[in-house]
């Protein structure tokens, strides 16, 4: 046999060259200079309960250099008929429009109110649900003292020998509510009401005596906001579109042995303090009160609170346009973005109703005043 013969070596290819990746898109400001005639209804509204809720802002916007000749002019203003205001807003402000991280204008605006629930001073069977203060070990740290680009974030804890570790979570707290129940602010007679008061943030207790009285927000255990209506889609429970608070309600009424499972799946829990009912709505994060359909919930990191903005969404379940000039006086755990807000509809079964469906895609921008440069932009 004819000896094999090898095939002349061959010479390696060249190593392929991988493409340099792109380097990431920087993101965009969250503010951008805009005109009066993109704001998207301007003309169609009138503005004279945003201008009152505005003067009433004025309280703590005054405080700011670059707010306070503007709330001066505001006070003295004669002429407050609707085309005045308008006149005025768009003589004293400049609009900028908020812009996502990734470009987009877009946002999810949903409803927030004030529910009435019934309630009690004693713990009985009928009202056995306690409705707490802050608690007396809870300990909270102002992060914005250490470190000023903290500005808005702080942690709440507890000791534990010489450690601070986490505050309770709603499942760690429900064995704490027996031996606390003297601690108590008053008693609750439902369970689920009681869970979206603390997600609405305040809300009126009708008592056994016949009087009323309003419980506001106080404080937070530091755990972050987790949607019950996003739990019950993932297990499959109802689909995206039907997870209202209507809907969720139903669900724990139908489904009374998991009802404990489904709220411990917010570790969020809040803590309110007692006031009287008076006023156009509960207090918000500035401590005035809100005004139904004007106020809205907005994150501070990204819009001045107080700030008038001009807001363009639909109503709840609907293609109906919503457009109008709100005031950004409140703030919320679950309010997380720059195009981002919560609308508050007012007090009662009405208003929970609008709040509960509203679930929207909107725009927003923020009016500050003329001359003014916001930081960053």
């Amino acid at each position: 046999m004819p000896s094999a013969v090898c095939p002349a070596p061959q010479s390696c290819p060249a190593c392929p060259v991988c493409p340099t990746a792109e380097p990431p898109k920087p993101a965009e400001k969250p503010l951008q200079a805009a005109e009066w005639n993109e704001l998207t209804g301007w003309t169609s509204d009138d503005p004279s309960a945003a201008f009152s809720a505005f003067v009433a802002s004025c309280r703590n916007l005054e405080r700011q250099a670059h707010w306070k000749p503007v709330c001066a002019s505001a006070r003295e203003l004669a002429d407050t008929t609707t085309g005045a205001l308008r006149s005025w807003f768009e003589s004293t402000f400049r609009p900028w429009a908020l812009v996502n991280p990734d470009g987009s204008r877009n946002g999810l605006i949903t409803g927030y109110y004030e529910p009435i629930l019934k309630g009690s001073r004693q713990r009985s069977k009928a009202y056995p649900n306690p409705v707490f203060g802050p608690p007396e070990d809870m300990i909270v740290v102002e992060l914005a003292e250490l470190y000023p680009e903290l500005k808005h974030l702080r942690l709440r804890g507890r000791l534990d020998g010489r450690k601070l570790v986490p505050y309770y979570s709603r499942a760690e707290w429900s064995p704490q509510e027996s031996k606390r129940s003297p601690e108590a602010l008053l008693f609750i007679d439902d369970a689920i009401d009681l869970f979206f008061m603390q997600i609405q943030g305040s809300g009126q207790i009708q008592l056994t005596d016949g009087s009323r009285v309003r419980l506001n927000y106080a404080d937070q255990n530091g755990h972050p906001y987790r949607a019950i209506g996003r739990w019950l889609v993932e297990r499959g429970e109802m689909k995206a579109d039907q997870a209202s608070m209507q809907n969720i309600k139903a669900w724990a009424k139908a489904n009374p042995s998991r009802m404990t499972e489904m709220l411990n799946a917010n570790p969020s829990l809040v803590f309110f303090r007692e006031l009287p009912v008076e006023g156009s709505g509960p207090q918000g994060a500035m401590g005035l009160p809100l005004t139904p359909e004007r106020s809205l919930a907005v994150d501070p990191r990204h819009v001045p609170l107080g700030a008038p903005i001009w807001l363009a969404t639909t109503r709840p379940n609907s293609e109906q346009a919503l457009t109008r000039l709100m005031l950004g006086q409140d703030t919320g755990g679950a309010i997380r973005g720059v195009v981002r807000a919560d609308f508050y509809w007012g007090s009662g079964p009405e208003a929970g109703s609008q709040a509960g469906k509203m679930r929207q895609q909107g725009r927003m921008w923020v009016l500050l005043p003329r001359g003014y440069q916001p930081p960053g932009v």
